[in-house]
């Protein structure tokens, strides 16, 4: 009989285990790097949108989320690759991020495709990432589409002759052949297309070279913590440019400290961006949580992790096959709008059969290849930060 009732015992706690067993996802971005600033507000804004899955007691049947975390540095493939290995080392089912292009890559192929793990990148946008494997998404907008946009801006302001450096790397020269492939297409010049590296004690060959070539203009397509930064401000104490047109790996409030707001009037940068009802929903429930919701890719970030939440339960598993067959559908039409806020709405439209069309904070939609065609907007330094000038279609 005592035999008996430990083995009932037993077989109550498994049970209870299970139910309520913890899901493992993993979070990996650059909280070291040239993008450091910007890393936190998009792991929060993933976090938010986990904590609202498990905490809405639906999710299969009363699951939860637990987040391990890993730093992707944002530049070292090989850094990023063991930070994913030690994730799937810890049982994650699935992976938001990677976020910049270069580490998004290798993690994808090195770790990601051999695992079968699925990815949500918020914001690796080179379009060398399009149709990488079955397993990679993005909320983000590839820079195949960006580039362009950027250079259509450009041409409305009135520019026609422009100088550009960008960084070695995936992102950089992506993003600089698609924006030189429209300037020009459009009569622009470019008077300099060159790249520049990381984290250099010094910059000032480089500003002498894009001086030297001149331009109305110089176009700054690297990142605002380690490089980015230092060019701006050699072009600015030498006189080389006072114009800075510039990509989303520019945008960021440590830029603005650093160099000062007065120095950045008449230039202009673009990221992703929307004014839907869903990025409005996403400000609203970021405040309201101690997060800034307009931060650089906290929209695609929050997005990424709701995506990978609603498709275990559209799967009705936490399995990473599972997961990845199922990203697809809850995103797209047909089916019920879910916004930021209406994750518990779109587990329970989901649980009881009907179909769901995620749109969230940033109008997701995928399309080929699992890319989102994407929103844009002009952002402009207005105070002592960067801030939205203009939302474009």
């Amino acid at each position: 009989m005592k035999k008996l009732l430990i083995a009932v015992i037993l077989s109550i706690s498994a049970i209870s285990s299970a139910a309520f067993a913890e899901i493992k996802v993993g979070i990996i971005l650059g909280f070291t790097g040239p993008i450091e600033s910007l890393t936190p507000a998009m792991r929060d804004s993933a976090k938010l949108a986990f904590t609202e899955a498990s905490n809405s007691g639906s999710l299969l049947g009363g699951e939860t989320i637990t987040v391990v975390e890993g730093d992707s540095t944002c530049v070292d493939a090989d850094a990023a690759t063991a930070a994913a290995e030690l994730l799937v080392s810890e049982g994650v089912v699935a992976i938001m991020g990677a976020d910049c292009s270069g580490v998004t890559k290798a993690i994808a192929n090195n770790v990601g495709t051999p695992n079968g793990l699925p990815m949500v990148s918020p914001s690796a946008t080179s379009p060398s990432l399009s149709g990488i494997s079955d397993i990679f998404f993005r909320t983000a907008p590839s820079d195949a589409r960006g580039g362009p946009v950027l250079a259509d801006e450009a041409i409305k302001r009135g520019y026609t002759k422009l100088a550009v450096t960008y960084i070695n790397n995936d992102y950089g020269r992506d993003l600089a052949d698609a924006f030189i492939a429209q300037f020009t297409s459009s009569g622009g010049e470019i008077t300099v297309s060159a790249s520049h590296d990381a984290d250099k004690a010094d910059y000032s060959a480089e500003v002498a070279v894009l001086a030297a070539a001149g331009g109305e203009a110089l176009v700054n397509l690297g990142y605002l913590n380690t490089g980015g930064n230092h060019i701006i401000q050699e072009s600015l104490d030498t006189g080389a440019f006072d114009i800075f047109i510039m990509g989303d790996g520019m945008i960021g409030k440590s830029l603005v400290d650093e160099i000062g707001s007065e120095n950045f009037a008449g230039s202009f940068a673009l990221k992703a961006g929307n004014d839907s009802d869903g990025a409005n929903r996403f400000k609203t429930i970021a405040s309201q949580n101690g997060l800034d919701g307009s931060a650089p890719y906290a929209n695609e970030s929050y997005d990424a992790a709701a995506l990978i939440v609603l498709a275990m339960q559209a799967g009705e598993s936490s399995d990473k096959t599972s997961i990845k067959d199922n990203i697809k559908s809850v995103a797209n039409a047909p089916g019920m709008i879910i916004l930021p806020g209406q994750i518990r709405k779109g587990i329970v439209f989901l649980k009881n059969g009907d179909a769901i069309n995620y749109e969230g904070a940033s109008m997701v939609e995928l399309g080929e290849n699992n890319d989102p065609a994407g929103a844009y907007a002009i952002y402009e330094v207005k105070g002592d930060d960067f801030a939205v000038a203009e939302y474009l279609e």
